[in-house]
């Protein structure tokens, strides 16, 4: 009987997916460095995810096709990755991967002038302080779960579409008024306490979930808004959502809400969570939600008082005739 050793993968033993050899996907061989491992000069991708990689290999240098390159989830240091900021011969390079390393700065990217994805999410990086030299063609960034206590530097990032700041130290909205083509903004667990979203008239996804907001005032000029997720706050009265007629998820459980308001005008809401709040009574939730009747599919009540009104799911089911969930009970 072959041992245990016997079938656990070896870089010699990876086979190049296609005859040109443009990707190489190492993930999960748990490298030290990358000797003895062939890399084809006519690489494309090259995926280096979940190893224990600490230095660049100089070869990678020399990959003038290179377009995607990911180094998640291995050890860098900043001064391990720094010398990426001279590989000239990459300057094409489209998508650049550092999560969860061990950075505590934002490295010196600026010698891609084509990049379009960045990421260094689950690092320990304190500031964005050097995003500025980042190229303005760059459509998604990704810094959660980090150290960074200030948005800046990213004024010249008009063409960003997706911005994650998720699970960091933010006390302020601040410094997005340029980011007019944004789409995505995720500001998940941060110390935010007022909105403000500088007229993002194009954003169609917004997550403020588990932060210190206390009103829901800032949202009314983003009219393409479809996703609006507010769990966990402090916020009492449902507002400033009336306008917003494009929301088809809007999620406000576990906030100190006693009434549904602001929003009998919204005709496209499918999915509503309310849960974990203060709303005493079903009465006049049908006119509240009058705009979504036919068009809400799941609704969110539970650990309200008003979950504990008799014949509950059947009142629902009358309010709202397409629901096929409430809570976690899901109809056929």
């Amino acid at each position: 009987m072959k041992g245990e050793e016997d079938n656990q993968r070896t870089p010699d033993q990876y086979e190049i997916p296609d005859e040109d050899n443009l990707v190489l996907d190492l993930t999960g061989f748990q490298l030290h460095d990358l000797n003895g491992v062939h890399i084809p000069p006519s690489l494309v991708e090259l995926d280096l995810t979940s190893n224990r990689l600490s230095s660049l290999d100089s070869r990678i240098s020399a990959l003038s096709r290179l377009k995607k390159l990911s180094f998640r989830q291995n050890l860098f240091h900043d001064s391990g990755i720094d010398p990426i900021s001279s590989f000239d011969a990459i300057s094409g390079l489209q998508e650049l991967v550092i999560r969860d390393n061990k950075l505590t700065k934002i490295p010196d990217v600026s010698i891609f002038k084509s990049l379009l994805v960045f990421d260094v999410s689950f690092n320990e990086i304190f500031s964005l302080s050097g995003l500025s030299k980042i190229s303005s063609t760059l459509k998604e960034l990704y810094v959660s779960k980090n150290e960074v206590p200030k948005v800046e530097e990213i004024d010249h990032l008009i063409n960003l579409q997706i911005l994650e700041l998720g699970s960091n130290r933010l006390k302020v909205m601040e410094n997005l008024h340029n980011l007019t083509n944004l789409q995505e903004l995720w500001l998940g667990r941060n110390r935010i306490r007022a909105v403000n979203l500088c007229e993002l008239k194009c954003i169609k996804k917004i997550s403020l979930q588990s932060n210190r907001l206390t009103s829901m005032i800032g949202f009314q000029d983003c009219i393409a808004l479809e996703e609006l997720y507010l769990s966990h706050n402090g916020i009492s009265k449902m507002e400033g959502l009336s306008t917003l007629l494009n929301l088809r998820v809007l999620d406000v459980s576990s906030n100190k809400l006693t009434a549904v308001d602001d929003i009998e005008s919204l005709t496209k809401l499918e999915d509503l969570w309310l849960n974990d709040n203060e709303i005493a009574s079903l009465d006049g939730l049908d006119i509240a939600l009058a705009g979504s009747r036919n068009n809400l599919t799941t609704i969110y009540l539970e650990r309200n008082p008003c979950a504990s009104t008799p014949n509950y799911s059947i009142t629902l089911r009358q309010f709202f005739p397409n629901l096929v969930q409430i809570d976690s009970n899901i109809f056929c």
